[in-house]
Parts: structure tokens; C-alpha cells; sequence
């Protein structure tokens, strides 16, 4: 773990905090960063309202079938964290019996202290005590430095499918690891 920052189960208090940060590394990885998707800004509104919206975050946090850890930094404020659950993904072989790692993301200020890595053990280890067998995951297919970091802990391209933005399709990448 990082000495800079602490890795912990995310609470329903930590909603508001956490509904921000879900909104601000969304944003700075495809609206602000390298891979800036070209959202419209109904597409993003639509899409942020859904996926980040303090009640859609609270109930995620509420619901005992899901789990999600944040990165704590010395201040208080969130540098990270990381989302899973039942598998949703589109593939004939998953099922909501299976894990899925439904995000992961990192403040850009904080990319490159390890935080990743404590959020994925974490998150990985629950589902191997929650949900155990094959764990899923979708990724943007030109996210290149995500794809390696999930292959080099052993995930396999198995499919593909669209993940929408309000109506803009994004083409992502399935990946299992076994």
C-alpha cells in the first residue's frame, strides 16, 4: 500500500465525495485528456446524471452486491478508487453469478503512486471471496495503457461491445481473467 494515501471500503457517507471524483477522472481521462472522445455536451450530461448523479452513487454504495474502495489522501479528499459487482457484460459466457470490475480510476495528480495497484488487490481480492471464478472487465479499445496493465495481471480479450455516452458508442474491449 502507499504511504501517501489510504485504501478503504467506500461507505454511503463517502457519496458526495465519491459522485465528484467518479465525474472529475471520467473527465480527465476522456473529455480533457489524450483520449478526449469528442462527447457532445447532452451525450456527457446525459451520461454523468446517470453514472454519477449522488443518488445513483449512494445506491450503488447501499447495494450488498457491490463494493467499491477509494484511495484516501492525508487531507481527506479522494485520489482514487475502484467499483465491482455482479457481471453485466454482454458476453455469452458471464453472468451475474461472476465478478466484473466496473471502473477504476485514478486523479491524475495521484496517477503513478501505486494507487492503482492497492485498488485492484482490493477490489480482486473481494471477488475471489464474494464471487468466485472468472473475473470480467470492459475496457476502451484505444486505451492501450489500460490494456496492458490488465493483461500483464493475466485478463484475455474475450469480446467486444459498445458502451454508450448518452447516444455516442464507445467500442470497448471484454476481458476475463480465469
Amino acid at each position: 500500500m502507499t504511504e501517501e494515501c489510504i485504501i478503504r471500503r467506500a461507505e454511503v457517507e463517502d457519496a458526495m465525495a465519491l459522485a465528484a471524483l467518479k465525474q472529475q477522472t471520467f473527465r480527465e481521462t476522456f473529455v480533457d485528456g489524450a483520449m478526449d472522445m469528442g462527447y457532445s455536451p447532452e451525450n456527457l450530461a446525459i451520461f454523468e446524471e446517470r453514472s454519477y448523479g449522488i443518488e445513483n452513487v449512494s445506491a450503488e454504495l447501499s447495494d450488498p452486491k457491490r463494493a467499491q474502495w477509494i484511495a484516501q489522501a492525508p487531507d481527506g479528499s479522494l485520489a482514487g478508487y475502484a467499483h465491482v459487482g455482479p457481471c453485466k457484460l454482454p458476453h455469452p459466457e458471464a453472468g451475474p453469478e461472476q465478478g466484473e470490475l466496473y471502473q477504476i480510476y485514478i486523479a491524475e495528480r495521484w496517477q503513478g503512486h501505486g494507487l492503482g495497484r492497492d485498488l485492484l488487490n482490493a477490489a480482486f481480492s473481494w471477488l475471489g471471496d464474494t464471487m468466485p471464478g472468472p473475473i470480467w472487465l470492459g475496457v476502451f479499445s484505444g486505451n492501450i495503457k489500460a490494456q496492458a496493465v490488465y493483461a500483464a495481471r493475466g485478463f484475455v480479450k474475450v469480446g467486444e461491445y459498445e458502451f454508450m455516452v448518452g447516444d455516442h458508442r464507445d467500442h470497448e474491449f471484454i476481458l476475463r481473467l480465469d
